[in-house]
């Protein structure tokens, strides 16, 4: 193989990866996220923020606060960067902050459960004990380590209020965050309520065969690797993403000084986007099969009193301050989301299998450290990580560079580390990403002991 062939296998590789991430994990995930992470930032008071998470709140209250974020959200590793980057623009301690973006992924209630019936319960629980008990030190060893810059971020984001008054969120802001949130509970939960057929039909054609069997060889399935493929519904979506990005960009950019075509245009594809992804669309010889689910139901009726109550029970300016801060933080972070499921795509396909027994099938320092490495460059989106790790496993990864892959995967992904860094800075994310890297090392030693 030419160097010119081997280029053209990382680039396919890489923008494999990023076709069936985008088709499969941003729309009914991330979209809300970013919704929620603008509301958090614009309609939620400083206070009611720093009084719960701020530097000056009581430890065990911010800290509590953090680490339970995780299982109330039931959040993924790309899903809660901009929650992170929102409550710490808001005024969350740095140290608190970390600890929500740390165990936030690592104790998502989804990926746990399929951890327990794939991987073992030994697993699973080591994996949510570990990550509280080492994401509240690396969030405490952040504030000691950073104490005067969270000293100056704190004095920046503190309206000088005193934490002791009153702190007031109102009744309507309330069900609103609980909208938006009940759209991403009810586009990632995997119940029966949600998943079950209420009813099918077919469009007829071959053509969907056709596109399909022509999808299929532009992005090979490959479970080894974790790509997923892209079906016809998920290039139907990555269009509808495209033109999201066309039309936000006018509709949203300036939506502080004023509502325009282009921002009901744009806000009808994102609604159309989350709708479309909510059926469950197969292409089968036949046509089109098209599946109603509780899913689509669901967000039907929760997407449409969204924008009942944005348009009825908050003044014009609010929704104005809503969608800016929702598209600023989709400027900071798609991009580079983008960049580093890419760049992870292709290394994911440089990396020989056969390294997976020889260097990870002991437990050593070495094995975990290098299972902490496939963290960082065989990035896997939430609920795709575990049957790769399951794979590892097959193929001779010991449970404790195992258990260290899993809790370092969410964290110190490529995208992961240069979102981080455009919120909280270099120095402090170069501290970051190295005391994951240790305990998350740590972790699978000491778990690789108990089970060795």
């Amino acid at each position: 193989m030419n160097i010119f062939e081997y280029l053209t296998i990382l680039l396919q590789s890489g923008l494999g990866s990023l076709a069936a991430y985008l088709a499969a994990h941003v729309l009914l995930c991330l979209l809300p996220a970013f919704f929620i992470a603008g509301a958090l930032s614009a309609l939620i008071p400083k206070e009611a923020i720093t009084k719960y998470l701020g530097r000056d709140a009581p430890k065990w209250i911010s800290y509590s606060a953090s680490a339970a974020g995780g299982f109330v959200l039931a959040v993924c590793s790309c899903t809660i960067m901009p929650l992170f980057a929102s409550i710490y623009k808001k005024g969350a301690g740095l140290g608190p902050a970390i600890t929500f973006l740390f165990v936030g992924p690592a104790v998502n209630i989804l990926a746990i459960s399929l951890t327990g019936v794939q991987i073992g319960m030994d697993i699973a629980l080591a994996r949510i004990v570990l990550a509280i008990i080492f994401g509240v030190s690396i969030g405490l060893l952040m504030t000691w380590f950073f104490h005067a810059d969270d000293e100056m971020h704190n004095k920046a984001t503190n309206s000088g209020l005193a934490l002791t008054q009153g702190v007031k969120v109102t009744a309507r802001t309330w069900i609103f965050f609980t909208l938006l949130l009940g759209i991403l509970i009810a586009g990632t939960f995997q119940i029966g309520l949600l998943t079950n057929s209420y009813a099918a039909f077919t469009i007829p054609g071959s053509w969907a065969s056709f596109f399909q069997g022509w999808l299929d060889s532009v992005v090979p399935p490959n479970a080894s690797l974790g790509v997923e493929g892209v079906s016809v519904q998920g290039a139907f979506l990555i269009g509808l993403l495209i033109l999201i990005a066309i039309t936000s960009w006018p509709g949203l950019n300036n939506v502080d000084e004023g509502f325009n075509t282009w921002t009901y245009v744009a806000l009808g594809i994102v609604t159309a986007t989350l709708i479309v992804a909510s059926f469950n669309i197969t292409a089968v010889p036949s046509g089109l099969r098209v599946i109603i689910t509780g899913k689509l139901l669901a967000e039907i009726v929760l997407i449409s009193a969204v924008w009942w109550m944005a348009a009825k029970r908050f003044e014009v300016y609010e929704i104005q301050e809503w969608l800016w801060e929702m598209w600023r933080f989709t400027k900071q972070i798609i991009p580079l989301l983008v960049i580093g499921v890419f760049l992870a795509g292709m290394a994911r396909s440089a990396i020989p299998a056969n390294w997976i027994e020889s260097i990870a099938g002991r437990n050593t320092v070495m094995a975990n450290l290098v299972g902490v490495l496939f963290g960082v460059f065989m990035y896997f989106p939430t609920l795709v990580e575990v049957p790769i790790a399951q794979t590892f496993l097959s193929l001779g990864m010991h449970r404790g560079p195992l258990l260290a892959y899993l809790l370092a995967d969410p964290e110190l992904s490529l995208q992961s580390i240069l979102i981080t860094k455009s919120v909280i800075g270099r120095n402090k994310t170069a501290v970051y990403v190295v005391l994951v890297a240790i305990f998350s090392t740590l972790s699978g030693l000491i778990f690789g002991w108990f089970v060795g």
